[in-house]
C-alpha cells in the first residue's frame, strides 16, 4: 500500500467480489424465466397461460416463423425448446457459463426480432425479451463466475 491506496490486484478482487451476488441473481433470473416458458408449453402453468400446451406453442411458432416452411417452423420449436432447457441448466450450474450466456443472448435476440417482425414492436417489449437478451450478453462478458462449476475448476 502506497500513500493510502490499495494495490491494483486488491482493487480488482474487490470489484469482482462486489458483483458476485448480482451476477448469480442474473444467472438465476434468466434461467427461471426461460424455464418458465418451457413449462408453459408443456402445460405446467395450466390453460390460462401464454400457450398452455405444445400444440398452441407450435401455432405461435408458426406465426413467428411465417417465412419458413411449416416443417422447418415446427423443427425450430423443438430446437428452441431444447436450447431453452440446455442454456438455463448450464447457467444455474455455472457450467460453461460464458457459452450459455452468449447462447441465451442470441436465442433471446432471435425471439425478440422474430416477435417484432411478426407481431409488431410492442410484443417483445411486453415480454421483456430485449432485457433478457441484454442481460445474457452482459453476463457473457464477466471476468469470472462466482458460485459456479466454472469457478471451482478455474484454478485447478
Amino acid at each position: 500500500m502506497q500513500n493510502g491506496t490499495l494495490p491494483y490486484h486488491k482493487i480488482k478482487k474487490i470489484r469482482i467480489m462486489k458483483n458476485q451476488f448480482q451476477q448469480l441473481f442474473l444467472r438465476i433470473a434468466i434461467s427461471v424465466t426461460m424455464l418458465s416458458a418451457v413449462a408453459d408449453r408443456f402445460g405446467f402453468w395450466g390453460d390460462n397461460s401464454s400457450w398452455g400446451n405444445w400444440k398452441n406453442f407450435e401455432v405461435y411458432t408458426l406465426k413467428l416463423t411465417y417465412f419458413l416452411p411449416e416443417i422447418l417452423s415446427i423443427f425450430s420449436a423443438y430446437i428452441a425448446t431444447f436450447l431453452e432447457i440446455l442454456f438455463p441448466v448450464m447457467l444455474i450450474l455455472g457450467y460453461k457459463t460464458r457459452i450459455a450466456s452468449y447462447g441465451s443472448g442470441i436465442l433471446l435476440l432471435v425471439f425478440a426480432v422474430s416477435m417484432a417482425v411478426a407481431l409488431g414492436a410492442k410484443a417483445p417489449l411486453d415480454y421483456s425479451v430485449w432485457i433478457g437478451s441484454a442481460g445474457a450478453f452482459l453476463l457473457a462478458v464477466q471476468q469470472e463466475y462466482s458460485y459456479s462449476i466454472d469457478f471451482m475448476f478455474q484454478n485447478k
